[in-house]
């Protein structure tokens, strides 16, 4: 099958069809990022003779109506949405969505005589040289009128040389476009590996830009629900920006939406601050019982996925599902009761989460558990073990759409409660306490989701500090705190030169700064006896521990065996070895507790 039709179109039926309604650009809601010297320089481009790239559409489907009839499907922009709106500010004199969501213009000016482009300034604007807006000319196409203006404001120009510059300059609306239409019997797999080959830039589309696209180019409905997905997004990660928002976007502060998501404002926690690809992927997930977001594309396209055909009543009833979905993410309550059940967990800062998709998942789990009338405590304790045991078996790092669609679907058929317990016997069996988990702390980073479920491990008990007996591991993550080796790292650097030798994840701990320093390169059996010397004589070195009691807790608890107080460099490999077996023993009492 040919997959694609190239053709030549000129900017003008382009313009005309993007009017009509015949090519939807569903970026036009978002803010144009292109700043006016790049919407001149295109405008340059044309008027030389320069190629400046293809746009590329993809066919939506022609959707069967309720009474038979067939509805013609749009093409909807994949690529060249900056292109397009900066000819429909330059040429049309449309207004653009700045990054403050707030619509202004883009003036071009033209100087005839020089043949050179700018942006309007006031200066130019009280300049006769210059013809202040090119689309005030370019709509209005009476050159005759315009030259005879010109030329009595310039005498000194020459006549001829002015018409004809402005006539190249009218041409411009004239100019072929290369326009690459993707096939409607596409798949979204095969129009992103296209989109791939033929970008330049490198730039990757994912399946949810396509779901995006097609939400934003189905009316007003469609628009208003990308915006607020947008906009959700956004005010998660910039509270302040909600006063922009309802002063700038008049058309969205009128719906219902934007009360909805109000909230954010008085909010500055930042441990799940989600981009429209979750909004869409959770959404989707809760009110579909599906994980492959090509499914949501074919849905809100009106696929029948029996018949193969595309009706019109099915595309209607998926986008209100979807609706469902967001509004059920988006709502304050579902949010916040979720982030408080993450931290409750222990993982209380972002920088300790790993996958987003694990947050995604876990927010699918409550969300699905909420509809199906369990009980909030049944619901706070599946959320949790579900969350960490995303974790601990890095269950969406491989494949997470196909992941998420098998758990989805377990859980719909079977419950939270069996599913659950199946993956437990086969993946958290006794054989990954002993074996599997030590062995996943035999790394050396601490981007290792391990380490983080250890330390969420150490929040949940409410342990102090290495050394310390007042400020706790959960002090010190709030307040980016810092991570140091028990063993330490200048110290065994003196026999062994390798990164994943002395950064071993077994010899990690939370201690306050000023312990770390007056550790310095001492081996622990030097450092040990000196802080058993501030035990008996009172005399504080290391933290504020008066008591051997209190110091062998404070090893128990980061999984520290006693004998390490009279260790030296030979004895780093054992330590490493008997460390991580008693941090996979903690990390298995916290998961069977929680």
């Amino acid at each position: 099958m040919q997959k694609y039709a190239v053709n030549q179109y000129l900017i003008s039926n382009i313009l005309s069809d993007v009017q009509m309604g015949q090519i939807a650009i569903p970026e036009i809601q978002r803010p144009f990022v292109w700043d006016a010297s790049k919407v001149r320089d295109l405008m340059d481009s044309l008027y030389q003779g320069y190629p400046i790239g293809y746009i590329i559409a993809w066919k939506n489907p022609d959707v069967r109506l309720k009474d038979g009839t067939i509805s013609a499907g749009k093409k909807v922009l994949i690529d060249g949405q900056q292109r397009i709106t900066a000819l429909r500010a330059a040429i049309l004199g449309e207004k653009i969505v700045n990054k403050e969501y707030k619509e202004v213009r883009i003036q071009i000016s033209f100087n005839p005589q020089k043949e050179e482009f700018a942006t309007l300034t006031p200066i130019i604007k009280k300049d006769p040289n210059w013809i202040a807006d090119i689309s005030e000319f370019l709509n209005n196409d009476d050159l005759f009128e315009t030259v005879e203006d010109y030329c009595e404001k310039n005498p000194e120009a020459e006549r001829r040389q002015i018409q004809k510059n402005f006539q190249q300059l009218l041409a411009i609306k004239n100019k072929q476009v290369g326009f690459i239409e993707l096939a409607e019997g596409l798949d979204i797999e095969t129009v992103t590996e296209i989109f791939i080959r033929i970008n330049s830039k490198g730039v990757v589309l994912s399946q949810a830009d396509f779901a995006m696209s097609k939400i934003a180019s189905t009316g007003d409905f469609g628009v208003n629900l990308r915006k607020l997905i947008d906009y959700f997004c956004h005010l998660a990660r910039e509270p302040k920006f909600f006063k922009q928002i309802s002063e700038n976007d008049t058309e969205f502060a009128k719906t219902s939406y934007l009360p909805k998501i109000e909230w954010l404002k008085n909010v500055n926690d930042d441990l799940y601050d989600p981009d429209y690809t979750d909004v869409i992927r959770v959404s989707f997930t809760k009110n579909f019982t599906r994980g492959k977001m090509s499914d949501l594309v074919s849905l809100l396209s009106g696929r029948n996925f029996e018949t193969k055909e595309f009706e019109k009543e099915i595309e209607e009833k998926s986008f209100k599902n979807l609706e469902s979905g967001v509004l059920d993410f988006i709502n304050q309550t579902n949010f916040e009761r979720f982030v408080m059940i993450i931290k409750s967990t222990g993982f209380i800062d972002s920088s300790m989460i790993n996958s987003q998709n694990v947050l995604n998942f876990a927010y699918v789990v409550y969300l699905k558990l909420k509809d199906l009338g369990y009980k909030p405590g049944d619901i706070e304790k599946y959320v949790k073990k579900w969350f960490v045991m995303s974790n601990l078996t890095t269950r969406y790092s491989m494949s997470p759409e196909s992941m998420f669609d098998q758990d989805i679907r377990n859980i719909s058929e079977h419950g939270i409660e069996k599913y659950l317990k199946q993956i437990e016997d086969s993946e958290l069996s006794e054989a990954f306490w002993d074996v599997g988990l030590p062995g996943e702390l035999e790394k050396a980073s601490l981007s290792n989701p391990y380490i983080n479920v250890f330390f969420a491990s150490q929040v949940y008990a409410n342990d102090e500090g290495f050394l310390s007996n007042d400020i706790k591991v959960r002090d010190m993550i709030e307040h980016r705190g810092d991570i140091h080796h028990v063993f330490p790292k200048e110290f065994l650097k003196k026999t062994y030169s390798s990164r994943s030798d002395y950064n071993q994840i077994g010899n990690y701990v939370y201690a306050q700064q000023e312990i770390n320093i007056r550790i310095g390169k001492k081996a622990p059996k030097q450092y040990f006896s000196e802080l058993m010397e501030q035990i008996k004589t009172g005399k504080l070195k290391y933290g504020n521990i008066l008591d051997e009691k209190q110091l062998l807790e404070n090893l128990e608890k980061h999984c520290i065996p006693k004998e390490t107080m009279q260790m030296e460099i030979d004895d780093y490999f054992d330590f490493l070895e008997t460390r991580r077996k008693l941090m996979a023993r903690k990390i298995e009492r916290y998961y069977k507790s929680l």
